[in-house]
């Protein structure tokens, strides 16, 4: 069967998207052209999938294979999520990354000189000053630690929240006080849109500076660049009104907070940013490798995308 000929997609640029939406107990799927979610009733919502840099899909969501080819197109991520995104299960891939910048930031994280220099720099963008001199990144990392520590208590203090510490168990959503479900709900929002932005620039999300040796370390790098002017003043501010559904009213405000912002526009340059720290160029291709069999056609949007 010959696939409908239609119009060449040209992907929207990830700083002009709407930065993430919520899905849950539906099946999304592609009708009469259109990216839709049905409910148990059979009403149809139109998503604007193009439009979109990440659906964060909930318990009871099903997915066509037509939903997933076409998301894959336009460059919109699908993560599966667990209840409020609280625990990640499985990620699409919006784009592809680009072996180029695959490289670069591959041969910035194995060399131990860049690693330091790109840490010192995320340390003065998250703190506004530059990071404490001839200290490693163990050190770097004991200091933010505790610097952290601080940022939460003040927060809890402004806000009027009784705060303990930052603990929660994935495996037991409910066991986690208020705030640090509203924390979790956050973060998970924000790790989201950091992941749809490394992947349509081009980056690998597991290959990590600060965090490594998980599938999203520099999702959760880069996310912490942001993290402390954006959702966690959010989720103690929601925390302290203690609302009927918290969880659902922080992804509301963390989905208006990323618009009002205009967030998604600011990932990507301080991707570039703190990875050029490093005083590394992108690796060259060899003399001897040759093109691909079948070129891909140029296209606009992100470098990282495939449709």
């Amino acid at each position: 069967m010959t696939e409908p000929i239609l119009p060449p997609l040209k992907p929207i640029p990830v700083k002009d998207r709407v930065s993430v939406l919520f899905l849950e107990r539906g099946h999304l799927d592609v009708l009469d052209g259109a990216f839709v979610v049905i409910d148990k009733n059979g009403v149809r919502t139109h998503i604007p999938v193009g439009s979109v840099a990440c659906l964060m899909l909930e318990p009871g969501t099903r997915v066509s294979h037509a939903a997933v080819v076409l998301a894959a197109r336009v460059g919109c991520l699908l993560v599966w999520v667990g209840e409020a995104g609280v625990r990640l299960y499985a990620a699409g891939q919006p784009g592809g990354a680009r072996a180029d910048r695959l490289l670069y930031q591959a041969k910035l994280a194995l060399d131990d000189s860049a690693r330091l220099k790109v840490v010192r720099k995320m340390y003065e963008f998250r703190f506004g000053e530059p990071s404490p001199q001839r200290r490693s990144i163990e050190q770097l990392r004991g200091i933010e630690g505790i610097r952290v520590k601080k940022l939460y208590q003040l927060l809890a203090k402004q806000y009027g929240v009784v705060w303990k510490t930052r603990n929660y168990d994935y495996r037991k959503w409910g066991s986690g006080d208020l705030p640090n479900r509203c924390l979790s709900s956050a973060t998970a929002s924000l790790y989201g849109i950091c992941e749809a932005a490394i992947l349509a620039a081009g980056y690998a999300p597991a290959i990590g500076f600060i965090h490594t040796g998980k599938p999203q370390s520099f999702v959760y790098d880069i996310a912490d660049l942001f993290k402390f002017e954006t959702v966690v003043p959010l989720a103690f501010r929601i925390a302290a009104k203690n609302p009927g559904n918290a969880e659902r009213a922080v992804r509301i405000a963390c989905r208006d907070s990323f618009r009002e912002s205009k967030l998604l526009r600011r990932i990507i340059p301080a991707i570039e940013q703190v990875l050029a720290a490093g005083e590394l160029s992108i690796p060259e291709a060899p003399s001897e490798s040759i093109g691909p069999a079948i070129p891909n056609k140029d296209r606009s949007g992100d470098v990282g995308h495939r449709g």
